[in-house]
């Protein structure tokens, strides 16, 4: 096991967990099919193989995990995403906590960069460009949004990651502006809405489709928070698309 385990994930970490379900082909390969997911954090280091990773929770109510299950886990770093298969050694309670001890089973690995992993997609969005005012507030590195009643235009995105978006529209932007975009996207079975300031990096006319735009976006003064929602997205729709698609082999 390479002695990387320490130098990046430390106590407190977030953790995602993706139960591991194996599943056999007719030719007797045997595929690895992502499962119910969970999210944590990571109680502490053991040995450069070995964690304590606090028990999930549901709806406040503790879920039990069983011991040998395998697990795909993704650490949410200072300095990214890393990934790692593991199974659970142990577990117990201590002092009302209940504890998993996940022996890891493959190297750590730096995830794809999250921020510009990019989901393919086709999702409704609306949009409108920044007045002076808030203009100038984002320029300055300023979070605040203003509610007033602006006419808003409708779009699709097309793909979208932790960095930004990309977007197809019946109208143009101006290369370099600051627009606000308004979608939706469905976090923990919860519908949540996002209106997130992006400027427009780049405008080009769809080809074959005379009046339509593709723009492509970066969120300015993104919070954490919703970046890492969005990421969270992100890698839930991979992970169900990918599950699928084993499954109708």
């Amino acid at each position: 096991m390479a002695n990387l385990l320490s130098k990046y994930v430390v106590p407190g970490c977030r953790v995602d967990l993706q139960e591991i379900e194996h599943s056999e082909l007719d030719e007797g390969d045997e595929i690895r099919i992502g499962g119910k997911g969970y999210q944590s954090k990571v109680l502490d280091i053991l040995s450069e193989d070995k964690i304590e990773v606090l028990m999930p929770m549901e709806k406040s109510k503790v879920v039990t995990l069983q011991v040998d299950s395998e697990y795909d886990l993704y650490f949410f770093t200072d300095m990214g995403l890393y990934q790692c298969y593991a199974r659970i050694a142990d577990r117990y309670k201590d002092n009302n906590v209940f504890v998993m001890v996940m022996d890891l089973t493959s190297n750590l690995r730096k995830y794809q960069r999250r921020e510009y992993y990019r989901l393919s997609c086709a999702l409704e969005m609306s949009s409108r460009p920044l007045q002076a005012e808030e203009a100038r507030l984002a320029e300055a590195g300023g979070r605040e949004r203003r509610t007033r009643d602006l006419l808003l235009k409708n779009s699709i995105i097309v793909d979208i990651s932790g960095g930004g978006l990309r977007f197809v529209a019946d109208y143009a932007y101006e290369k370099d502006s600051l627009i606000m975009c308004k979608y939706r996207l469905m976090i923990d079975k919860q519908e949540k809405e996002y209106n997130l300031i992006g400027r427009v990096l780049a405008v080009n006319e769809v080809e074959n489709r005379p009046g339509s735009y593709e723009h492509r976006v970066q969120y300015v003064n993104m919070g954490m928070e919703e970046r890492e929602e969005i990421i969270k997205y992100i890698f839930d729709e991979e992970r169900r698309s990918l599950r699928n698609q084993k499954r109708s082999l």
